[in-house]
Formats: C-alpha cells, structure tokens, sequence
C-alpha cells in the first residue's frame, strides 16, 4: 500500500481535434501566465486600478488566484501523467482561470474604468479595454469547456 497518489495517463480524446484545442488553449495560458509573472508587482497594482467592489487584500488574493489557476490548469491540458484527482483540480483550474476573467473585463468595460490595459499580458503589453476583452474572455471559457468535455478524466457514458 502506498500513500502517494499514482499518476495515470491521460484518457483518450473524444475527437481528434481536442488534443489540438487544449494544446492552443495551453499555449495561450502559457503566453498570458509568463507575461502576468513578468510584471507581477504591476499587475496588481493594474488589478487595484480596477477598482473591483472588494478590499485591497482581496484584489491581491484574485490576482495571485488568477495566474495560480492559469499555471495549475496546464497539467490538465497537456495530457500530462497526473493523479485522478489533480487532473480533475487541473481542469478545474482551467474553469477558474476563465470565469475570473469573463468577471474582470466584464467589470472592467461596463463600468468604463479608465485603465490602460485590460491585464491578458501583464503590464507588459498595453491591450486597451473594450467589447473585444471580452469576447476573448468568453471564448476561454469556450476553449475551457471544449478541452474539458473532450478530455473528461471520468468514466464515459456510452
């Protein structure tokens, strides 16, 4: 008996087409996690500017939540071996990541804040905010909800 958990390969895809879509959902995260940690101690503070209706602490709690989701979710995406239940937190991870930003630039349009980027790329890259923030938001979650339906670590009802 061991007390560690034993990494299992990745079930098999339901199509053939989403290894392909987690694969460009992973290199997506990848971009945005890498620019995010780049710039940390500026991204926060971009996240402060936004003036989200919850206190300052918070705010550095979301951020740091954020690209936590956004590293811990490409296990899942990458088939990598992992336990049943990381892989479920993995692909939870990558739900996370996606809902906290339809919520951001949701927030960040409709209350019209005056912020020179929306925060994809960190501070690094200047992404002006506007409808298209959250169109590419919602279509992470889409991307979110393609990989998780097509590479389901659960059994599969026939």
């Amino acid at each position: 008996m061991s007390i560690l958990a034993k990494p299992t390969i990745a079930p098999q895809p339901r199509t053939s087409d989403v290894p392909k879509i987690a694969f460009i959902f992973a290199g997506i995260l990848l971009v945005m996690v890498v620019a995010q940690l780049f710039t940390f101690d500026t991204f926060l503070t971009l996240l402060l500017s936004f003036n989200l209706p919850i206190s300052d602490a918070m705010t550095y709690f979301l951020g740091a939540v954020l690209v936590v989701s956004e590293v811990f979710a490409l296990p899942f995406l990458l088939r990598m071996p992992l336990s049943k239940a990381f892989r479920y937190f993995s692909m939870g991870c990558s739900w996370v990541a996606s809902l906290i930003w339809i919520k951001l630039t949701f927030w960040v349009v409709l209350t019209e804040q005056a912020v020179d980027t929306v925060g994809f790329l960190g501070t690094v890259v200047g992404l002006m905010p506007g409808w298209w923030a959250i169109f590419v938001s919602v279509a992470l979650a889409i991307l979110a909800g393609w990989a998780s339906w097509g590479l389901w670590p659960g059994k599969r009802k026939k």
